[in-house]
């Protein structure tokens, strides 16, 4: 191969986030600083599991400890190479709490829910890990 300097391995960004529905069907959202209410995510740490990222980040984000119920699926930015893996998840401990990554936290009917995220990408990302029909999805955009 000789010289393969030039080469430079191409770089993705991977989150995990976490769609979580307490046994009241309320949905868990965090209002971060810069995007609104949103579900916890975040980045995939190198030699992280994408599973272990979602607890991780939503328990960061949001204070609470969940368990991963499913895989719902994928949205990949192609020309950014931004990947975001979607789970549902349900709560096993902690409780909603403001964190260095969140202005408030807290759990909301679904149908107030999706009135309070206010970006259109992630209320699609909610509304698909909530309709099971379509699990599993792969969406590029």
């Amino acid at each position: 191969m000789g010289n393969n300097q030039s080469y430079s391995p191409p770089k993705h960004f991977i989150s995990a986030a976490t769609i979580v529905i307490n046994e009241h069907d309320e949905i868990l959202l965090i209002k971060g600083p810069r995007r609104g209410w949103e579900m916890p995510g975040g980045q995939v740490e190198e030699g992280e599991s994408l599973k272990v990222a979602a607890i991780r980040e939503t328990k960061e984000e949001s204070g609470v400890d969940v368990e991963i119920i499913k895989f719902c699926g994928v949205f990949q930015n192609v020309q950014q190479s931004i990947t975001n893996t979607l789970f549902l998840a349900k709560p096993i401990g902690g409780t909603p709490s403001i964190t260095s990554e969140s202005l408030e936290t807290g759990y909301f009917p679904i149908k107030v829910a999706l009135d309070m995220v206010t970006l259109p990408n992630f209320k699609q990302r909610i509304k698909y890990c909530l309709d099971e029909n379509t699990h599993p999805f792969c969406i590029e955009f």
